[in-house]
């Protein structure tokens, strides 16, 4: 008997065909571990050597420093790593690295349990069923049925579908057994997805409501108030509306004001500031090679750094002079003057640069105490928490759009420049931003066409014959070309579009930089599920993607062509996306453990390095963005729920297990040693996250309604149906009952008694962890205000390296150069 799965493919398994698709996989897995294993050795040996940038935020950040140290030994510190509990990650780490590492864990028990009952259950039917194991078929085009399988020659359904249509009574239908089993593992895995989430939800709010009820931070107390009428636009009329409300009493009130010729004459400063610390360190001497480590002891890098940077990328004679004599010439730089700017002259760059900061530090003093235009927008601070969730919580204003309160980011993470900006002008953005990205996805579906191609031989051949003909009497090269190469090219675009999609975010308007890596998740989601998933998955199967865009109109009109196309797509697309888990986990995470971005460009930054304020920027940490990482990984999972009931889920189900629990291990390294992570979200992101996974769960839903029709097994696919209608209610259920507990602290956190037992009378036991309290998301804004930092910080002095008179190098008192 033929299952729903072979049935897509009229000429069946072949023996030939499961030795070429073992063949692609074990390819595959060799080149990924290959090179896992490579960075992983490497990681092993760079990590005590450098320690500067493998554990950057162990040695920068006071809240690592109730981590424990990690054992110097080649593998000792992997036991050391894996016993660091939740509450360590919590109190150490925030919220945000918590929610984040904790989806990890709920996608590894998940698939865990759905790898469990399709080893143990789905696999052994489907082998009685059909008598293969469910190893994937290979890639279309490798005969020649592609271009008619969903369509026929004249763009009318195929003789193929006629025959599976008639196919009752025959012996190409799929056993009652399996058709049944289908519909119980449908229900059986989906419900078990929706008891992970909301278990793990509510012990994400649970933790959340604790961590941040018990802390009285400034942001804890502050709400962003938006739509502020002109005849309340000062801060004395604001702070006594408030009052009026008696929610509680208004500590201090911020009116934003049109800040925009402040903040650019501070902009425009420190672009100069920058020009003269480089004329100077022309004019005082470059360091030679070894001296980099000098001017790195004038940006303030301690003995131990410049020690690593010495044994890792100098390697020379110590005993040399490390500075060059200063230049007989200063340095000259050239201005443009006259009619249209077209006359020009070389005049002396440090007298020039002087004279500018000069007058723009007048300009800035002067600008300092003008009075701006007010914006509708103001940060008020309350006396308590308590009073700022009431008021987040409450409609303060009888009309629509005015006196809206909003969560307040942390005071270090708010745009200052995007605060002035009017609403219009938001909004015109936003809409400008989301038709940039709809051309953008057409862009990716265009360029994904021919990426897909490249998995049929057929399309490789109207193209290329001659590497068709390549291809097809060698083995490897045809795996690594159709195989391997598709896989790269996708972790590739998966990888640079989001940095373009992060651009994108940044010009939104957006208050906060927490709101701007909240919308880089959802773009960056939007990209990988719909571009890499939705529509690799419909031109994957495609032999003539001209055929295809001239025959989809027909053929989709005809529902059980739709039914036939997706079924067609799941079977041929599964040696794909098993071989995209291979190498993102096996291959690609490790490179992440490695840094090796950053490993790869540090001599390139060193080179270009000259000032030691261009030193200190070099030795900061990376700094880890959830929106890089997060949507690939959701994409990760959503492929083994869609998988994890069809023949061969077993297959995706393995590797997309080593994924998740490799990927655990690897990003809480990075969050807890290395990478700094500054934004202020406190956990937002986990309802973003179960609303994607419940996406997810729907698309299963219809691929195994279209599959079970296919399989002309009507009644067993209408048994779906209300499957999928109570994943629709439970999106709007969870959005409405969870969703405002991940966003705001409900007044009885605020109020009840330390849960945690033997703890000392208002302590915590996050208190108890750290030396600063449960402010670990708050670290930026310690001992800070909300106010713009263009309006109070002191303008910055000179940042330089000066010599000895032995001829080294040497730097100010404070460690930050010598003050001009």
């Amino acid at each position: 008997m033929a299952s729903a799965w072979t049935m897509a493919d009229p000429e069946g398994y072949q023996d030939q065909n499961h030795n070429q698709n073992q063949r692609d996989i074990i390819t595959q897995s060799v080149i990924s571990i290959a090179l896992g294993f490579f960075a992983f050795l490497a990681f092993c040996f760079l990590r005590p050597r450098w320690t500067s940038l493998y554990a950057a935020r162990k040695k920068q950040k006071n809240a690592a420093a109730i981590l424990p140290e990690l054992p110097d030994t080649f593998f000792g510190w992997i036991p050391t790593l894996y016993q660091i509990t939740e509450d360590q990650v919590l109190a150490s780490a925030g919220l945000d690295a918590f929610v984040f590492l904790h989806f990890f864990k709920m996608a590894t028990k998940y698939i865990a349990i759905t790898f469990f009952f399709s080893l143990v259950v789905l696999l052994p039917v489907h082998v009685h069923d059909t008598g293969d194991y469910g190893l994937p078929n290979p890639a279309p085009g490798n005969h020649t049925a592609n271009s008619t399988t969903a369509f026929g020659a004249n763009g009318h359904a195929s003789p193929i579908l006629e025959m599976a249509r008639s196919a009752k009574g025959t012996d190409t239908k799929p056993t009652n057994l399996m058709l049944w089993i289908y519909v119980v593992f449908v229900y059986l895995f989906s419900v078990l997805a929706l008891y992970l989430i909301i278990t793990e939800t509510k012990k994400v709010i649970r933790i959340r409501q604790d961590y941040l009820g018990s802390q009285s931070t400034v942001t804890d107390r502050t709400v962003r108030l938006s739509g502020i009428p002109e005849e309340l636009r000062s801060e004395e009329m604001i702070k006594e509306a408030i009052e009026n409300l008696q929610i509680g009493k208004v500590e201090r009130v911020l009116l934003c004001k049109d800040w925009k010729e402040l903040d650019d004459l501070v902009a425009r400063r420190m672009s100069i500031l920058r020009k003269l610390e480089e004329a100077w360190t022309v004019h005082l001497g470059q360091p030679k090679h070894g001296g980099n480590r000098l001017l790195l002891q004038a940006s303030g890098g301690n003995v131990h750094h410049r020690d690593e940077y010495e044994h890792l990328l100098d390697g020379d004679n110590n005993e040399q002079p490390h500075i060059n004599a200063a230049t007989s010439d200063r340095p000259k730089t050239r201005i443009w003057h006259g009619f249209l700017g077209l006359q020009s002259r070389r005049i002396d760059a440090i007298d020039y640069y002087e004279e500018k900061l000069h007058k723009l530090d007048e300009k800035i003093k002067s600008s300092r105490n003008k009075v701006y235009k007010p914006t509708p927008l103001a940060f008020v601070t309350l006396d308590s928490t308590a009073a700022a969730q009431m008021a987040l919580q409450a409609r303060m204003d009888p009309e629509p759009m005015k006196l809206l309160a909003n969560v307040a980011p942390a005071p270090s993470d708010v745009v200052w420049h995007n605060t002035y900006l009017s609403r219009s002008s938001r909004m015109l953005r936003a809409w400008s931003i989301t038709l940039a990205i709809a051309i953008l996805t057409v862009f990716w579906s265009l360029l994904l066409v021919p990426l897909a191609g490249l998995l049929s031989l057929e399309n490789i051949g109207k193209v290329w014959p001659q590497l068709k003909d390549a291809l097809s009497s060698h083995d490897i090269s045809r795996s690594l070309v159709q195989q391997g190469l598709p896989t790269l090219l996708v972790s590739l675009l998966s990888v640079a579009v989001p940095y373009l999609y992060y651009w994108l975010s940044t010009l939104q308007g957006m208050i906060s930089q927490g709101d701007v890596e909240m919308s880089l998740i959802s773009k960056n989601f939007f990209f990988t599920f719909f571009n890499l998933f939705v529509v690799f998955t419909i031109f994957g199967t495609a032999s003539n993607a001209q055929a295809y865009f001239s025959r989809i109109g027909d053929s989709f009109k005809d529902t059980t062509s739709i039914a036939f196309v997706l079924a067609t797509s799941l079977k041929n697309l599964v040696l794909f996306y098993i071989n995209l888990i291979i190498l993102q986990g096996l291959g690609l995470f490790p490179f992440r453990l490695l840094e090796f971005g950053s490993v790869a460009m540090y001599p390139i930054f060193l080179i270009g390095a000259k000032t030691p304020r261009d030193y200190a920027e070099l030795v900061q940490p990376p700094v880890f963005s959830y929106g890089f990482y997060l949507p690939q990984t959701i994409l990760i999972f959503i492929i083994c729920i869609v998988y994890s009931v069809l023949p061969g889920s077993w297959f995706v189900l393995f590797f997309g297990l080593l994924y998740f629990i490799i990927g655990t291990f690897i990003y809480k390294y990075q969050l807890l040693y290395a990478m700094d992570h500054r934004q202020h979200s406190t956990g937002r992101a986990w309802s973003i996250i179960c609303n994607r996974i419940v996406l997810g769960l729907v698309v299963f839903q219809l691929a195994m309604t279209g599959i079970l029709g296919l399989s002309l097994a009507v009644y067993r696919a209408i048994l779906i149906l209300p499957l999928l209608a109570f994943t629709v209610w439970f999106i709007v259920f969870y959005q409405r009952t969870y969703d405002p507990l991940m966003k705001f602290i409900a007044i009885r956190s605020l109020t009840h008694d330390p849960p945690f037992g033997a703890l000392a009378h208002g302590e915590s036991r996050y208190e108890s962890e750290t030396s600063r309290g449960r402010d670990v998301d708050e670290d930026q804004e310690t001992g800070l205000r909300y106010i713009n930092p263009s309006l109070v910080v002191p303008l910055e002095d000179l940042w330089l390296a000066k010599k000895r008179t032995n001829g080294s190098a040497s730097h100010g008192d404070d460690g930050g150069g010598e003050d001009v």
